[in-house]
């Protein structure tokens, strides 16, 4: 059974930051791509962060600069660093993983006060 659990998120004020965690279990962590989504309400998901199997990264323009994606393949864990956080950011985050099936966390509320 795949698991995907998102965990970090809170609330923080305005140019805060906060670190969110993806521990999986049921997958063979290293082989996957891995991302986060993020949805604002009365919005659509949204890409915030990739990382490939290879530890290639790609960001929205939106958090370019702000935020860093990693890994830790020896613990099956996803991680996204947010820095200058802006109300803009507050949304639902979630964790994604991908080979030939994807997979999606329950996610986890960030809410960024001004």
């Amino acid at each position: 059974q795949v698991k995907l659990v998102e965990s970090g998120g809170g609330l923080v004020q305005s140019g805060g930051s906060l670190r969110l965690s993806c521990a999986t279990s049921g997958i063979i962590f290293s082989i996957y791509h891995m991302g986060w989504y993020r949805q604002a309400p009365g919005k659509q998901r949204e890409l915030v962060a990739l990382i490939t199997s290879g530890g290639n990264t790609n960001y929205a323009d939106s958090v370019k600069g702000r935020f860093t994606i990693s890994r830790d393949n020896a613990k099956s864990t996803l991680y996204l660093q947010m820095n200058s956080l802006k109300p803009e950011d507050t949304a639902i985050y979630y964790c994604y993983c991908h080979r030939t099936t994807a997979y999606w966390g329950q996610g986890t509320q960030v809410t960024v006060s001004s």
